[in-house]
């Protein structure tokens, strides 16, 4: 399957879109498993939506389910490029299954390669790499699954997440901790649902904010950042938990532009455009902000608002009316048929092509 770039004005766009699709597992969670294991899968609504913006640009789409058939499915399919937004089935690599597979195949595709795609699934290791970029970042550690003993001397609250998830997988209602007491028990609860490592980060109180990219080098886009206000201010550690972005028009609202300084937004979409270069990501990403309050940051010396850099997901969602990602783009004049041919746009013109969607 040597796919070469050619002009592709002689017959629509042959697009192959990938995805995990929800089985609605979750109804059925035995006590032992985690009700959010399918969290970072799509919906068919989800997948219809992108096969329609799509079909909307002249393409032609084939509807590829990301099973063990995929590369049964691509020897029947005379594909140009991969849409992808397929998370993978197993293991902390899993979001580089597809890219992997059609580097192998010489298939082009949408978004970043495999080795970005493991990078950012694991936390704690892309906070060690930025780190040597000075980005800042919220002082953490790593518990090992098999790790029978850790140090109690680190600074509370503290906030637990499985390492290698997304779409706020294993982010609960108690997810922060305040001594080593309550981190121990929630540790061992989450890995026993999770089996994975578990990243400890100090809880940094203050303002959350997401930031949409879109495009590549020259056209490269960054949106102006967009606020998570959380309707309960009485509480102090909200978060933004898979129960928050599962019930978010009854607990937060958004704003986008944020209402913050042009020094403190210019320096946010300075840090999120160098995050995404450094780690070479491609066509789109989101990347997430906590800045603190004056003084409250949990630091000692802490006397001015500070941006801190929480996570980056290179495979951003795309469930419209849902997903923060087309939520920005709608904030900023950008529809959601625009938004997703934007994003093979940019795949596009990455690879040769010489067709490109209205």
């Amino acid at each position: 399957m040597d796919n070469i770039p050619v002009d592709e004005s002689s017959h629509p766009l042959r697009v192959g879109l990938t995805y995990n699709l929800k089985k609605n597992a979750a109804l059925n969670v035995a006590e032992n498993e985690a009700p959010d294991m399918e969290a970072e899968y799509d919906s068919m609504e989800t997948v219809l939506a992108i096969k329609n913006a799509l079909e909307g640009g002249n393409c032609q789409v084939e509807l590829l389910e990301a099973s063990e058939e995929l590369p049964l499915k691509l020897m029947k399919h005379d594909i140009d490029i991969i849409f992808n937004i397929a998370e993978g089935i197993q293991g902390r690599g899993r979001e580089a299954e597809i890219p992997a597979i059609m580097n192998f195949y010489k298939i082009p595709y949408t978004g970043s390669d495999e080795t970005t795609l493991c990078l950012a699934l694991d936390k704690a290791l892309t906070k060690r790499v930025l780190a040597t970029y000075h980005i800042r970042t919220p002082r953490y550690f790593v518990i090992s699954k098999d790790q029978t003993k850790f140090s109690e001397s680190f600074t509370f609250p503290a906030i637990v997440k499985p390492n290698a998830e997304g779409s706020s997988k294993g982010i609960s209602e108690v997810a922060i901790v305040s001594n080593p007491s309550e981190l121990k028990s929630l540790v061992s609860k989450n890995i026993s649902l999770y089996h994975q490592d578990m990243l400890v980060e100090e809880y940094i109180g203050g303002r959350e904010f997401t930031v949409g990219i879109l495009g590549n080098g020259s056209e490269l886009r960054v949106f102006p950042p967009m606020e998570i206000i959380y309707l309960d201010q009485q509480n102090p550690f909200n978060i933004y938990s898979y129960n928050v972005k599962q019930n978010y028009k009854e607990l937060i609202r958004y704003e986008c532009p944020a209402v913050i300084s042009k020094e403190i937004e210019t320096e946010m979409v300075q840090t999120a455009k160098k995050i995404y270069e450094i780690l070479q990501c491609k066509d789109f990403a989101r990347i997430d902000f906590r800045l603190s309050r004056n003084g409250n940051s949990h630091r000692e010396n802490s006397h001015s608002e500070k941006i801190y850099f929480i996570e980056i997901n290179p495979l951003p969602g795309l469930a419209p009316g849902y997903s923060d990602f087309p939520m920005i783009a709608e904030f900023n004049g950008m529809n959601y048929d625009t938004l997703v041919r934007s994003i093979l746009n940019s795949a596009l013109k990455r690879y040769g092509f010489h067709f490109y969607l209205s």
